[in-house]
Order: C-alpha cells, then sequence, then structure tokens
C-alpha cells in the first residue's frame, strides 16, 4: 500500500492562519515545508502556490520543480532566483516576478494553497514559466499530489 503524500510547515498547520513574517507585511520569505511519503518513483516534486480568493481570479505566489526528490525539507527563505535548491526552478508567479511571493490580499480573509505533485519525470521547462506552462508539462506525469493551505489576512 503507497504512503499518502503529505506536506506541513513548522510556520503553521494546515488550514490556520500564516504567520505574518511569511507576508507583504513581513519579511515576504517563504515558509519552512517538509515532505512526507512520496512514492518510491518520484523524479522530482513540484510545488504551486495560489490564491483562488484573488479578486480577479486565481493568483500565482509561487511556482516551483525539479525538486531533488531526496529532499524532504524545504528551509525558509529559498532564494528569489531562477535556480534553487540544487537544481530546483522556479517560474514566474502573477506579478511576473521569479520566486516566492507572500500572501497579501487586498481585502478580508483569502485561503492559500501550497499544493505539492510527485511526478515520474524531471520536467524539461525553463525558469520564469508560467503555471499553465507548468500545468502542461506535468500533464500524464503525476504520481500523487498534496494540499497545504494556510489563511492571511491584513492587519
Amino acid at each position: 500500500m503507497k504512503e499518502e503524500l503529505i506536506l506541513l510547515s513548522k510556520a503553521f498547520k494546515n488550514g490556520e492562519r500564516i504567520p505574518e513574517r511569511y507576508t507583504c507585511d513581513g519579511l515576504d520569505i517563504s515558509p519552512p515545508l517538509k515532505i512526507k511519503g512520496p512514492d518510491e518513483g518520484t523524479k522530482s516534486f513540484a510545488l504551486i502556490l495560489d490564491d483562488p480568493d484573488a479578486p480577479m481570479g486565481v493568483f500565482d505566489h509561487w511556482l516551483i520543480w525539479n525538486i531533488d526528490p531526496k529532499i524532504r525539507e524545504i528551509e525558509e527563505n529559498v532564494p528569489k532566483q531562477e535556480n534553487v535548491l540544487r537544481g530546483a526552478v522556479q517560474g514566474r508567479n502573477s506579478a511576473r516576478r521569479i520566486g516566492y511571493m507572500g500572501p497579501c490580499p487586498p481585502y478580508g480573509t483569502h485561503t492559500y494553497r501550497f499544493k505539492l505533485y510527485t511526478l515520474d519525470i524531471k520536467l524539461d521547462l525553463n525558469a520564469g514559466a508560467t503555471k499553465k506552462d507548468l500545468e502542461k508539462k506535468m500533464e500524464g506525469h503525476i504520481i500523487q499530489h498534496t494540499l497545504l493551505r494556510g489563511t492571511y489576512s491584513r492587519r
């Protein structure tokens, strides 16, 4: 029986408020993440952080793929550059910048989805790609996926 894929953070629990440190009101750095239960056939991880509550439609905050399958912890503050974590590649968020962009809702409480995928290949996709590009390349290669949700509202 396959183990369940789980994504956790020591900064916040699933469904809870994301600490200000990881938002536009704080340091705007990526939170620490921990991966449990990836399939043995995993060749890479991909991670998408988005906000489905954004007023103009889903807002993409972070795209990162080709994360080494041996990695189980992603430390906070992944650099905002194309290549990170010994071979992982970052895409362009909805603000058209490379790397993590923390929660910054214009009003109300928004839900932020950290979506982790295990893939059976390393993706042939250049840095700066969009979520649409990433999702297209992942088609047919997803072994497992999981979701970690956090919320945030500005004070």
